[in-house]
């Protein structure tokens, strides 16, 4: 069943609330190879970026 134009603002709108948004550019042909592991290892690519993101960032911190 698909969602109601209800759910789609009250989703729109809590997403506006709790979550910044980042853009993310990557060379042509590299996106299916990065979504592909992100659904096998993660589920998500939003998941496995957010993975990414916070993994990089401690082991710099620990690093410098």
């Amino acid at each position: 069943m698909p969602a109601t134009k209800a759910q789609i603002r009250a989703h729109t709108k809590y997403n506006k609330n709790h979550y910044d948004r980042l853009e993310m550019k990557v060379p042509k042909g590299e996106k299916e190879s990065i979504t592909s592991h992100a659904k096998e290892y993660d589920g998500s690519l939003n998941k496995f970026l957010n993975r990414a993101v916070k993994e990089t960032m401690e082991r710099d911190k620990n690093n410098g």
